[in-house]
């Protein structure tokens, strides 16, 4: 298996980024790849926030929520999916197509299962969520309280059905075999500056890193068999009628891909899921605007400052 590892200097001195490196082997068939992930605050805390990254972003984009998160006594988790951030990078052709739905979602399991992380918020977004989303109904009848709450933004469940959003965007990222990261993001997130947003191209040296960043848009199920599509729609059954956690939604208003109506939509299939919290000026990727987001879950997940869980 072809496998490309970013350098270590290519994280140095990031803007916001002073969180150790932590890595975790994962076995597969083909050989051992290495999982890169935060893991910021007390070891013993009682709740632990798992935050997921999409496409094409890594662990940094949650650097404005870990700090409000680890203040209020949480642990924060953040790994990067393999393909981005500080994980290894299988190439395009390696077992004639690596990156698949249930590999990453298999990933994730194994990792919350080896960490052994418990009373966990999954705070999910884009990838985070389609893949995310699928994870605490696997601990439903042994470990049902792995898993017990849920802050999600700007994301879906990959039932088998697509926007025609989503498909404009997927056609132009066809077109893009070296896409320009750190552009991409500013132009959706006008409040980085010039310095983050090169840091959402420090995984990527040059076009061989960024396998992942091509694969993951053809990766979404666009119908009803596609692979995801099955195991998706047995998590919007589980969480439209057997979870029992609690749930904080926030929509970056201004996403023309999974805004407003889907995220409403998204809504409505999670029990017991309040009015979801309105980011104006925010985009599809609302972590940027992500502090109020965060102080404003964790009130009402009864976790601010001063509290435990």
């Amino acid at each position: 298996m072809e496998v490309v590892r970013t350098p270590d200097e290519r994280f140095a001195g990031l803007p916001g980024w002073s969180y150790a490196p932590h890595y975790l082997e994962h076995a597969t068939a083909e050989g051992a790849l290495r999982m890169h992930y935060v893991d910021e605050g007390p070891r013993d805390a009682a709740v632990t926030a798992l935050c997921l990254h999409g496409q094409p972003t890594w662990s940094y984009l949650y650097r404005k929520m870990i700090p409000v998160f680890t203040d209020a006594g949480l642990r924060v988790v953040a790994p990067d999916f393999f393909g981005f951030g500080r994980s290894d990078k299988p190439g395009d052709h390696s077992d004639g197509g690596w990156y698949t739905f249930e590999r990453h979602r298999d990933a994730m399991l194994a990792f919350v299962e080896r960490m052994d992380l418990r009373d966990v918020m999954l705070v999910c977004q884009d990838w985070g969520g389609l893949i995310g989303l699928t994870l605490p109904m696997a601990f439903e009848s042994s470990q049902p309280a792995r898993f017990t709450r849920l802050l999600v933004m700007n994301t879906g469940l990959g039932t088998g059905a697509v926007t025609e959003g989503f498909l404009q965007w997927r056609a132009y990222a066809n077109t893009q075999p070296d896409m320009a990261i750190g552009k991409l993001m500013k132009r959706g997130c006008p409040v980085l500056g010039e310095s983050e947003a090169a840091a959402y191209d420090a995984p990527f040296p040059d076009a061989r890193f960024k396998a992942g960043v091509r694969a993951f848009p053809n990766l979404v199920p666009d119908r009803d068999d596609a692979p995801g599509a099955a195991i998706s729609r047995e998590a919007a059954a589980f969480w439209s009628e057997r979870w029992r956690g609690d749930s904080f939604m926030a929509i970056g208003m201004l996403d023309p891909v999974l805004g407003e109506a889907p995220m409403r939509s998204l809504q409505r299939r999670i029990r017991g899921c309040p009015p979801p919290m309105e980011v104006a000026e925010g985009g599809h990727f609302v972590q940027e605007w992500g502090a109020p987001v965060a102080q404003a879950a964790l009130a009402h997940f009864g976790l601010a400052p001063g509290t435990r869980a």
